[in-house]
């Protein structure tokens, strides 16, 4: 969870701007700052453990991804399995969880730009629907809402 402090005096809408202080203002500001980097903090969080489950049954599933990967992904199975575990395969339909957010974006295209150039050095176009990171725009917007916790006035003086 994120604990932030309420603050009335850093916005024209939510306060008498007229009567704050060039030092509340400062105050307030440096409030702000330090909230957004704890925002950030938990967004760093999260890529870092996409990073680290990234593909993972590709290695505690490695007997069933081998047999697929030498059909030359003819046979499915694991695949479709794949797909569905794994929160980055959001250019297949099946691929996009219900709550998509901006972390499973990075985490494709990191996958996708990675795989390209170790793999044949290029990238092939990168597409996600339209439909797919608007959800995942509003979902990431409502993760972090869901993360904050306002802790009751404790307001800095004018």
């Amino acid at each position: 969870m994120i604990e932030i402090n309420k603050s009335k005096t850093a916005d024209t809408r939510t306060c008498d701007f007229a009567n704050v202080s060039k030092e509340t203002l400062r105050q307030s500001s440096l409030t702000h700052i330090k909230d957004v980097g704890k925002a950030m903090r938990v967004f760093g969080d999260m890529l870092h453990y996409a990073a680290h489950t990234h593909d993972v049954d590709k290695l505690s599933d490695l007997d069933h991804f081998h047999d697929d990967f030498i059909t030359g992904f003819k046979q499915t199975g694991w695949w479709d399995s794949h797909r569905r575990i794994n929160r980055h395969h959001l250019q297949q339909s099946d691929g996009v969880p219900e709550n998509v957010n901006l972390i499973d974006v990075i985490e494709m295209i990191a996958d996708c730009v990675m795989a390209g150039m170790a793999r044949s050095g290029s990238v092939y176009p990168v597409t996600i629907p339209d439909e797919v990171l608007k959800a995942a725009f509003k979902n990431t917007v409502q993760l972090l809402k869901d993360q904050v916790v306002v802790k009751p006035d404790e307001e800095v003086s004018k």
